[in-house]
């Protein structure tokens, strides 16, 4: 369906709606609750409904990056998680961006607070506001760092932000 200014909504399961702009080469995925996903262009994604309630509460990014914003009180008790090949990167409310790409999982947090941890291994760190990880299949411990304005900007300008 044509909505104003060049964009076209279709729902997409999981209880989310694709919004696509014609002006801008941009997808922003509405889900409930106020949750809404930003995929980079190409992002390879699966949505999943683990709880079966009908509403995404989980991603599996294979290649690319994601912005997730989910505002408090938006998401149910298990939060929304987002599991790549290197990390599973957990919240409850949050703005939020996991970019996969090769060997690496990069983990930004714009907003809130979000628990990363490898997929394999041992491992786990919080990130707040301004923090990132990156995620190798290293077992080397996981180091939290506040990220340079230049880096954020380059991966928000990669999700149309």
């Amino acid at each position: 369906m044509a909505g104003a200014g060049g964009a076209v909504a279709q729902a997409v399961g999981g209880g989310c709606v694709l919004e696509q702009t014609s002006f801008v080469a941009r997808q922003v995925l509405h889900c409930g609750g106020g949750l809404t996903i930003t995929p980079e262009a190409g992002a390879e994604y699966t949505l999943l409904d683990r709880d079966g309630n009908g509403k995404a509460d989980a991603a599996n990014l294979r290649g690319k990056a994601l912005l997730i914003d989910a505002p408090k009180g938006s998401l149910g008790k298990a939060g929304f998680v987002v599991t790549t090949p290197q990390a599973i990167a957990a919240v409850r409310g949050t703005r939020w961006a996991v970019d996969a790409e090769g060997a690496k999982t990069s983990v930004f947090v714009a907003r809130g607070r979000v628990s990363v941890r490898r997929t394999a291994g041992r491992g786990a760190v919080i990130l707040g506001s301004g923090e990132g990880v990156d995620v190798e299949a290293t077992t080397g411990p996981l180091i939290v760092k506040r990220w340079p304005a230049a880096r954020v900007a380059a991966l928000m300008a990669r999700l149309g932000q």
